[in-house]
C-alpha cells in the first residue's frame, strides 16, 4: 500500500497505548495492509506492555513520547510539567533501547516548559491536523469514518488506541479498515513521521 515515493504523503498516528486489548488489533491491521504509522505511547503503559511497544518498533512503526502517566498539562506545576516529558523519555528509552525522536502533549495542551523538555530530550513536538475524535459520545463509527474523509496530503491524523478512560478504540476500528482503503484510492501514502 505504501505505493511510490513520489504519491502525497499522510501520517496516521495513535496515541494513549499500548493498550493490551486494542493496540495489538491495530498493529494487526497495519501488518495486513503494509502501513506505518506513528505511535505516541504514555509511560507507565509501556513499562506495563514493553512487548507491544517492541513491537511497533519491529515493525517499522515510530514510537513517540506521549508522557509518563497522561496528566493533564494545565493541572501541573512547571517542574511537574517538565518532569511527565522526562520521565515518558526514560521509559520508552528503557523499553526501546534509544530516545524517542518525537512528543506529542497530552490532550493537545500545550506548554513552553513541556516543549523545553521535549526538545532537551532531543525529541520534536508533533501537533495533528486532523482529529478522528474517536473519543467520547461523538466517537461514533459513523462520525469517525466522516472526520476522516476530509483527510488531505501531508495531514497528521490523530487516533487512538488506548482506551484510556473515554478514547473509543473499538469505534475507531470498525472503520479503519476502509479508512486504509480509501487512502490507496486517492492515492495518499501514509507514512510514519521518521520517514517525513
Amino acid at each position: 500500500m505504501n505505493g511510490a515515493a513520489s504519491s502525497p504523503r499522510v501520517f496516521l498516528t495513535f496515541d494513549d497505548g499500548p493498550d493490551p486489548e486494542w493496540t495489538p488489533r491495530i498493529l494487526d491491521l497495519l501488518l495486513r495492509a503494509d502501513v506505518r504509522a506513528s505511535f505516541f505511547v504514555i509511560g507507565v503503559h509501556a513499562q506495563h506492555e514493553p512487548a507491544l511497544v517492541r513491537r511497533m518498533a519491529a515493525e517499522g512503526h515510530t514510537v513517540g513520547n506521549h508522557t509518563f502517566s497522561h496528566r493533564h498539562p494545565w493541572l501541573l506545576s512547571n517542574q511537574d510539567a517538565a518532569a511527565q516529558v522526562h520521565e515518558g523519555c526514560n521509559a520508552i528509552t528503557a523499553v526501546l533501547g534509544q530516545m524517542p525522536m518525537f512528543y506529542r502533549a497530552p490532550h493537545g495542551r500545550h506548554r513552553q516548559c513541556m516543549i523545553d523538555a521535549a526538545v532537551a530530550c532531543g525529541e520534536i513536538p508533533v501537533p495533528w491536523q486532523l482529529s478522528a475524535v474517536d473519543w467520547g459520545p461523538l466517537g461514533t463509527a459513523a462520525r469517525i469514518a466522516a472526520r476522516l474523509r476530509r483527510i488531505r496530503p501531508d495531514d497528521i491524523v490523530l487516533m487512538h488506541d488506548g482506551r484510556n478512560r473515554h478514547n473509543r478504540p473499538d469505534e475507531l476500528l470498525r472503520v479503519l479498515p476502509g479508512f486504509l482503503d480509501e487512502l490507496a484510492d486517492r492515492g495518499l501514502r501514509p507514512v510514519a513521521l521518521d520517514g517525513y
